[in-house]
């Protein structure tokens, strides 16, 4: 084997662990959404009570409710376990600008999908929905089968590819107008691992690659 293609299957090899951690730190990420969010709904007296209005929003004649609380205090905390987890375990990014500077394009991205998740919720929880989960499957009187739950579980799952898409137009967003690497975001490796050696620094596009004189 050549030490080119060599360097590619280590680079691949590299691209892949990365891939199976990042994946890894989103399941105890969820894990994490799921037991802020029994919590929270617990120290409300149980999710019978998740549909209580917390304030009315202007102009729309609806209520912010305590479901959608449980749904953003959850986003956060998840948000700042998979961010943690991502910069020292999975892509080795800590040393590579300060932690704020790291987070907030990160949180930037997540939000998005949490502002859509907000949305998902409202739909599957409240009785005048078309996409509410309906009676007799999903109730609040039993656990495993708490309509509150199944809507954050599922709209963790639907939201998912929201934000992957998000991370991935912002990415290459930078890419192209050449970012230094300290400003790129710790997803660079996953959705632009051709732009990125097996130490996860960013390489030149082919184009600009110099060879010797």
């Amino acid at each position: 084997m050549t030490a080119p293609a060599a360097r590619r299957l280590r680079v691949r090899r590299h691209h892949v662990r990365q891939f199976v951690k990042f994946g890894v730190v989103g399941g105890s990420g969820v894990v994490v959404n799921l037991a802020v969010a029994v919590l929270l709904h617990r120290l409300h007296g149980g999710t019978a009570h998740a549909q209580a209005p917390l304030f009315g929003l202007p102009l729309t004649g609806k209520s912010f409710r305590y479901v959608h609380l449980v749904w953003i205090v959850s986003f956060l905390v998840a948000n700042v376990w998979n961010f943690q987890l991502n910069r020292w375990w999975t892509f080795r990014a800590h040393a590579h600008a300060s932690w704020w500077r790291q987070f907030l394009p990160f949180l930037a991205v997540g939000s998005v999908a949490a502002v859509v998740g907000l949305l998902f919720i409202s739909w599957f929880t409240h009785p005048d929905s078309w996409l509410y989960l309906p009676d007799p499957w999903f109730t609040e009187s039993v656990g495993l089968r708490s309509r509150t739950y199944w809507a954050q579980l599922i709209t963790i799952a639907l939201t998912m590819p929201v934000n992957f898409v998000v991370n991935k137009l912002w990415t290459f967003r930078a890419v192209r107008h050449h970012v230094p690497e300290a400003d790129l975001p710790i997803v660079a490796p996953v959705v632009a691992p051709d732009l990125v050696d097996e130490d996860g620094h960013l390489e030149p596009p082919a184009g600009d690659r110099r060879g010797p004189a």
